[in-house]
């Protein structure tokens, strides 16, 4: 639910997005269990000059680096569930994910409802002649910007609204709707929870939505 709700609320937005290998299936962040796992020289280099002067522990800059570190966004490509997730036959240059076994191109062409198949509807909505133009064109408004959990905006083009929302919490949400809902385009969950201009968004939970008035 969380990697659909984060790719809504991008591909909802103006330009042209990019998708970089492996979040269309939902991949993570990799633990590496040792600093010698990484293969970033400024994560290496941050690790010694920040723990060398005091200013914080080893382990809590082991857990910065799993949080932020670069070599999180450079793992094999997790194409099946076979060694090295069928990325090589040889030794990959850094280690693979050992959620490969679940989390892997294989699984999820599979699934009809997988990440992989998310996004390619969001692909085909930006393709659309329903909505291709607005969202690569139309405005963009904000709302509730100073919600740490919402991200709540509405795109409008050629007399035509798209809302868009995605609830950012593990928790449950209740949201005020800033426009009335005329269908629901895309969601991350079956039948969203409406009512009388309000939304209860479950954890993770995302919809763009055709608005009126």
């Amino acid at each position: 639910e969380s990697a659909k709700m984060l790719a809504t609320v991008l591909h909802g937005m103006q330009g042209t997005p990019y998708i970089y290998q492996g979040e269309e299936l939902g991949m993570t962040n990799c633990p590496f269990p040792e600093l010698g796992d990484f293969r970033d020289i400024e994560s290496i280099n941050a690790f010694h000059e920040l723990t060398g002067a005091g200013k914080t522990t080893p382990e809590d800059m082991m857990r910065y680096l799993l949080l932020r570190s670069r070599d999180n966004a450079r793992t094999p490509m997790q194409w099946d569930d076979t060694e090295h997730a069928g990325f090589t036959s040889g030794t990959p240059w850094i280690a693979v994910n050992p959620n490969y076994k679940t989390i892997n191109a294989k699984v999820e062409l599979a699934d009809k409802h997988s990440v992989f198949h998310y996004y390619k509807k969001l692909i085909a909505l930006r393709k659309s002649e329903a909505w291709g133009e607005l969202l690569a064109e139309g405005d963009y408004e904000p709302f509730l910007e100073d919600d740490p959990d919402i991200f709540l905006y509405m795109r409008s083009h050629g007399g035509k609204k798209l809302l868009v929302i995605g609830n950012f919490h593990g928790e449950e949400k209740t949201v005020a709707l800033p426009a009335k809902i005329a269908k629901v385009v895309l969601s991350n969950y079956p039948e969203p929870h409406m009512w009388d201009g309000w939304i209860v968004l479950r954890p993770y939970e995302a919809m763009m939505a055709e608005a009126v008035g």
